[in-house]
């Protein structure tokens, strides 16, 4: 038996091809996505990159020190996502 799904558009419409968000760590409120991230899954998906990075931590296999690329679980339309950590004094 295969596996198909309905979908309209290869392209998720949830996220547009340059799209920025910035994750303020800590708050009262800081497991939530950043203002307009619209994809509950993705957010759940890449989450726990983003506060390894948030943190100070690193991914060794990563050739750049405060980096991550990851994608969400879409397995039909999946959106990559390059993390960037950022220097609070810049």
């Amino acid at each position: 038996m295969g596996c198909t799904a309905n979908v309209l558009t290869p392209q998720c419409p949830a996220f547009e091809e340059g799209q920025e968000f910035i994750w303020p760590s800590g708050g009262e409120n800081r497991n939530a996505a950043p203002d307009g991230f619209l994809c509950s899954g993705a957010w759940d998906d890449i989450y726990r990159h983003i506060t390894v990075l948030a943190f100070g931590g690193r991914h060794p296999w990563m050739d750049q020190d405060g980096k991550y690329l990851t994608c969400c679980t879409d397995g039909f339309r999946p959106v990559v996502f390059l993390l960037e950590r950022l220097d609070e004094d810049a």
